[in-house]
Order: C-alpha cells, then sequence, then structure tokens
C-alpha cells in the first residue's frame, strides 16, 4: 500500500462509517488461536478456496498418512528443515475454513501476527511466526494483503467469528547489526554497524539511508529510524533480572526504546506513539475486534498503560466499547494480575500455572485443587468474587511455545494416552472460570513431536500439509470435521454456548466418593497417579451445572458427586445435557449423601454435564 510514516495512514477514511460492536461479555467466547502460515493456503480437497484446480487439491490425511514424511532419514531431515521456513498458509487460507471454525464452535479468532517480516540471514530459522516484525505498516505478502486481512475480517464477522490479532510492540525483527557480533547487555549501549538492507547488506545506521532501503530493507514506519528508536543494549542474558529483561534484546529481535518514567508519570517516545498509532489505524482499517499483546513482562508498565489508553480510547470512538486487550504475562498469578490492572489491559495471557496444572489434573499428575484454587482464592488477589476472573484470565493447555515445558516441547497428545483425554482436556478448559482457548490442531488430536532441536517448531505443524505436515506427513491436510474429537467438542461448546452458568458462574470443586459414604477431593496416594471422577459445579442464582470428566483413559469409572443441598432435594434429578458415552444416560437422582449427591458414571477418559 506503499505507507512509510504513519504520516501516511488516512484515518479520517478508515473511521467513515460503522464498526462491529463488541462482545456483551467476553466469557461467552471460545478463542482459537491460530498461525496463518501454518493453518490453511486454501487448497485441501473439500475445504479449498474457489476455482483451485483439481490436480492442486491436498487430500485428506488418513491414518496410513502417519510418518509417512520420514520413512528415511534425508526424508525425516527435509521434513525437519521444512519446519523452519516459511510452509505457505495464507490469509485467504484462513477465510476457506471459517465454516470449519463456526461449525466447531468456537466464536473468536486469535491470529498470530501478520505485519511483514524481517528477512533472515541464511541458516537461521525463517520468520513465518510473524513476531519479527520491519514494516508495521504493511501485510507481509507471504501472508497477502492488506485488502485480505481487511476480507477475512469482514468474513468472520459474517459468519458470527469475533478477530483478535496479535501485535508486538516490545521489538522489531533483525534490523540492524551491531559492530559486535553478539553482544550481551551489560547496561550499556553497544555501537551499531548499521542498517540491514534488502539483501541484507549493510547500510549506515542514519535517518536517511533506513529511508533509501524502503520497501526491502531496515524498518518502518519512518518514525522508528532514528536511533534513539531502539535500546540497542544487546541480548538479555538473565531472563529474570530488573532492567535487563526489559531493556534487552530477544536474541537477535531489537528491543525497542518506548520512553522513560513510572507507570503514574510515563513519557513515550516518538517510536512508541508511532506504533500506537499504527496499530489504531490497522483496527479500524480491519475492523478487528482485539489485540492479543506480545511480550508485556518485556515492556514498561508505563508503556503498556500508554498503548492500552489509547487504544481503548480509539475503539471506543468507534463504538468498539469493549476492545478486548489479551496481555501475555508471563509469571505468578497475583504478579500477572496486578500488571493487568496496573496497565489497563483486559485480561491476562501466559499463566504457566493455568496449563500446567489443567494438564494434570486431566493427566492424574496432580491433585484438580491445584488447578481449581488459581480460581478460588480472590482476596488474594484483592477482589470480592472470584467470578471476576471469569474474563480477566484466558485458559487452555497448549500454544505455539509451550513454556510451562522444561525439556522438548510438545502437544498434550504427544504422549500415548493424550489422545484418549484430550476430550476431558477441553471440558475442563471450556466449562471452567476464564476466556477458554483451543489451540488449532488439538481438535484433530496433532501431537506436535518431532525429537531434535528447535523444537518450538513442531508445536506449529501445517494443518494443510505441504512439506511439514501434521503426524510427520506431507501433502495431506487434517481438517477432518469427522473426527471423534472434534465432533464431540463442537456438542460440548453447543452446551456451553447455552448454558449461561457455564460462562459466567462461580464454581466449586466437588468431593466424590467410592461408597457413598466417605468423600473427599481426588488426591494421590504414595505418589501414584489420580485415577477418578473429577467433578465441579458452575452456579449461576438458582441454577447448578455439574460437569465431570474421567481421567482415566482405559477404565470405566463411578462416584458418587455431592452438589449443592440448597438446590437440590433428594428425588430431585439431574438430566445429561452433554455425555460422551455412545448410549443414552438415564437421569441421575440426587441423593441424601454428604448433603446432597448424585451417581456419575463415565467411560475412559469420558466426559458429562449435567443440569435439573
Amino acid at each position: 500500500m506503499g505507507m512509510r510514516s504513519v504520516d501516511d495512514l488516512d484515518f479520517d477514511d478508515v473511521t467513515r462509517g460503522s464498526f462491529t460492536p463488541s462482545p456483551e461479555a467476553w466469557e461467552d467466547e471460545v478463542l482459537y488461536l491460530l498461525m496463518p502460515d501454518r493453518f490453511s493456503d486454501g487448497r485441501e480437497a473439500g475445504l479449498s478456496l474457489p476455482g483451485v484446480p483439481a490436480e492442486e487439491l491436498t487430500p485428506l490425511y488418513t491414518v496410513e498418512d502417519m510418518g509417512s514424511a520420514v520413512t528415511t532419514e534425508a526424508d525425516a531431515a527435509r521434513w525437519r528443515e521444512a519446519g523452519r521456513s516459511w510452509v505457505g498458509g495464507t490469509l485467504a487460507g484462513i477465510r476457506s475454513k471459517l465454516d470449519y471454525l463456526a461449525d466447531l464452535g468456537v466464536t473468536a479468532c486469535w491470529i498470530t501476527p501478520v505485519l511483514r517480516q524481517a528477512r533472515t540471514l541464511p541458516g537461521e530459522t525463517a520468520n513465518y511466526h510473524g513476531y519479527a516484525a520491519r514494516d508495521f505498516l504493511a501485510v507481509d505478502e507471504r501472508f497477502g494483503t492488506a485488502e485480505e486481512l481487511r476480507d477475512l475480517v469482514d468474513e468472520a464477522h459474517r459468519h458470527g467469528l469475533r478477530v483478535i490479532l496479535d501485535v508486538v510492540l516490545n521489538h522489531a525483527g533483525n534490523v540492524f547489526a551491531y559492530r559486535d557480533p553478539a553482544p550481551v547487555w551489560t547496561g550499556q549501549t553497544h555501537p551499531v554497524a548499521g542498517w540491514y538492507d534488502g539483501d541484507r547488506t549493510l547500510v549506515p545506521f542514519t535517518p536517511e539511508a533506513a529511508a533509501a532501503a524502503w520497501p526491502d530493507g531496515a524498518v518502518f514506519p519512518a518514525e522508528l529510524h532514528p536511533p534513539d528508536s531502539f535500546s540497542r543494549r544487546g541480548r538479555i542474558v538473565d531472563w529474570e533480572s530488573y532492567p535487563q529483561y526489559v531493556e534487552g534484546d530477544f536474541q537477535t529481535l531489537k528491543d525497542i526504546h518506548h520512553g522513560s518514567g513510572t507507570v503514574e508519570d510515563f513519557t513515550p517516545s516518538p517510536a512508541l506513539q508511532a506504533l500506537t498509532r499504527a496499530y489504531c489505524w490497522w483496527l479500524a482499517y480491519a475492523d478487528l475486534d482485539g489485540f492479543r499483546v506480545d511480550t508485556v513482562k518485556h515492556m514498561e508498565l508505563g508503556a503498556t498503560r500508554y498503548f492500552a489508553s489509547v487504544v481503548h480510547e480509539f475503539a471506543r470512538m468507534l463504538g468498539k466499547s469493549r476492545f478486548y486487550l489479551i496481555g501475555e504475562i508471563a509469571g505468578p498469578r497475583t504478579q500477572a494480575i496486578s500488571t493487568m490492572e496496573l496497565t489497563g489491559l483486559d485480561a491476562a495471557l501466559g499463566l504457566v500455572d493455568v496449563q500446567r496444572r489443567l494438564e494434570a489434573t486431566v493427566k492424574g499428575w496432580g491433585s484438580p485443587t491445584g488447578y481449581f484454587d488459581l480460581f478460588r482464592n480472590s482476596a488474594e488477589l484483592g477482589k470480592d468474587s472470584p467470578t471476576w476472573l471469569r474474563d480477566t484470565v484466558v485458559t487452555g493447555f497448549d500454544d505455539h511455545d509451550n513454556v510451562r515445558q522444561d525439556g522438548v516441547r510438545s502437544r498434550f497428545c504427544a504422549d500415548p494416552e493424550g489422545p484418549a483425554l484430550v476430550l476431558a482436556a477441553f471440558a475442563l478448559t471450556v466449562t471452567t472460570l476464564g476466556i477458554p482457548c483451543v489451540y488449532y490442531g488439538d481438535e484433530q488430536c496433532l501431537d506436535g513431536s518431532g525429537g531434535g532441536p528447535d523444537a518450538d517448531r513442531y508445536l506449529r505443524e501445517a494443518m494443510f500439509g505441504r512439506e511439514f505436515g501434521a503426524f510427520r506427513s506431507r501433502d495431506r491436510h487434517v481438517f477432518d470435521s469427522g473426527r471423534p474429537v472434534y465432533r464431540e467438542l463442537s456438542r460440548v461448546l453447543a452446551v456451553r454456548s447455552a448454558e449461561r452458568a457455564l460462562r459466567q458462574g462461580r464454581q466449586y470443586l466437588r468431593q466424590v466418593s467410592g461408597d457413598g459414604v466417605s468423600f473427599g477431593y481426588p488426591t494421590s496416594f504414595g505418589g501414584s497417579r489420580i485415577r477418578s471422577i473429577v467433578a465441579w459445579s458452575r452456579i449461576l442464582a438458582d441454577r447448578e451445572v455439574l460437569c465431570a470428566i474421567n481421567n482415566d483413559p482405559d477404565t470405566t469409572r463411578s462416584a458418587w458427586v455431592t452438589v449443592d443441598a440448597g438446590l437440590h432435594s433428594p428425588g430431585d434429578v439431574l438430566r445429561c445435557l452433554y455425555c460422551s458415552a455412545p448410549e443414552p444416560q438415564a437421569p441421575l437422582p440426587v441423593a441424601d449423601r454428604n448433603g446432597r449427591a448424585v451417581l456419575v458414571e463415565l467411560p475412559p477418559g469420558g466426559v458429562g454435564i449435567y443440569a435439573p
């Protein structure tokens, strides 16, 4: 679109007309996180864009295709190397899958960054992930065009889907080189050798040279050309040491200088003002519904607060009164919530304890109290009710980083029991407090396995196949709406949509009993894995919805489950709103046990949802 400066942005044009209003309640939404390069190229047989020749369509994956790309060491090396490069997903491809997403029951697409990426040096992993921008005013041509982004959002809105765009303020891509090949943070500014031109040669580190490098080199908008737009302190070594983790570079990604001052008295830099202005323009141009703000921990609190304030005000001017800002805030829960509130962000994402404890509950590695306690102690957070967390924390069990895993990272379904328990993991995610998020491909049981170094790539398989297909295949797509997990998750999400208590009610982990006499929360004995019915209630006003999973992947289990004695009497029944058992489920009579209780039986890895 030829824009080099924020002064080129026509705000009068993009703010004309009407805009899609914000949702009434973000806790009603279900997010779906996808990476454009790894999601769809629009050529999948049965789900393709119009006009794709038959000979160019990608067939649907079958179980016989598993491992087909790694049968020899040479083929395996080729498949692994493909994961370090651009695979070929596009914005138009995403648009071709909106029916697939709407039918699944998700309601909002979280799309990782789509702006033009910095070129890489030979031997480096490509910036297919989108977190290494060199032009904040243009969509990367590998994804498509700005017009295609706007078309995608328009079509998503017609499908009833919101769109949240991932945005990066903390850093740009590898757009300049230091004189020292790999300087580390010492608290001092390091000398710079020059900007990278379009062919990755160096030109002087001056605004004039940067302007001349357009469109393929340096960084844009032009407001980032002055040298003091960047911190220039070298790469972070100690990720927990302040101010190192705020001033330092993420490896080769270059930290942007945002300004100075306390959170209450912060002076934004021209660079931060320009980036904020640019993102406001994208908000209006594409009619976006929210931003996911990357790496908030590594930004000054005042910078995040400035961005949040300006964006919220601009969005309100367009009639988007609840334009949502979800911050990636790694760290302890109390610290993350404090950061969120100080800066004006709407929700926190990146709380590794949520992912770790959710997975531990479903796989029996830890007591479910560990997960539910994250939402129970509202006094610790200075809140009068734990339901405050219903729209301020994003929950889930997989994402494109999986930082909760200390070793080689993989998806939930990587271990042998994962596929048998993943529906239970989804049920726990989408029926407990928080804004639930589905990571792309988990509904198809993608396993994220590959082995070797640079494991992040294996979490990011291409659902549409090509050279880096799922399950170590090639040229096969996995958009299978007939797969049991996809089908059952869509049924669970339909119940969630129909039951307000599952979205907005308070929640309680329920005591269970094998004999109907001795009740307690599922716990481990002698360090063994917990194999049990795990149950919880969501209550809104006088309606209780009871949810339960069986975290045993091999054996049908039953247990008496406590329900609210004030809402139920002996002889009342709870009917099954959803059950993963193949046969119809009879109503559950309420008995006079532990106050009140019902007897729940579920198949291996099973899920049940019950209400009067």
